[in-house]
């Protein structure tokens, strides 16, 4: 395992064990490396809005958190200034989504990152971030 490998490790770790949000919204941390990310996430019945759809604002909360980990894991304390999100496609209750975060760039004090969220049943693209 290559010394960056063990820093994003240890960083995930560390900020998991303390990442309350994202574990009581039943996220996973699939995987980390240096720049990038993978979670998930089930859609239950108390994330099924009024449209009988997954809520948007969480599918937003899973990138969010892709987006954490990934920017988060040289063991610098980062955070978003910026983000947006384009919704693809709608979800529903009981898919499984994968957000997976990528750096497009980063600086000194500023980095890009793409998160795709994607249904893991079909592939579905459902959210770019």
């Amino acid at each position: 395992m290559s010394d960056r490998q063990a820093v994003a490790e240890q960083a995930a770790a560390a900020m998991w064990s303390r990442d309350g949000a994202s574990q009581s919204l039943g996220m996973t941390l699939v995987s980390v490396g240096p720049g990038r990310a993978v979670l998930s996430m089930a859609v239950r019945p108390d994330m099924v809005n009024g449209h009988d759809i997954g809520h948007g604002g969480l599918t937003f909360a899973l990138a969010d958190s892709a987006f954490a980990f990934a920017c988060n894991s040289y063991d610098r304390v980062t955070v978003a200034a910026k983000c947006e999100i384009t919704f693809r496609a709608p979800t529903r209750l009981g898919d499984e989504l994968i957000a997976t975060a990528v750096e497009r760039e980063r600086g000194e004090r500023r980095g890009t990152y793409d998160v795709t969220i994607a249904r893991a049943s079909d592939e579905q693209v459902v959210a770019t971030f």
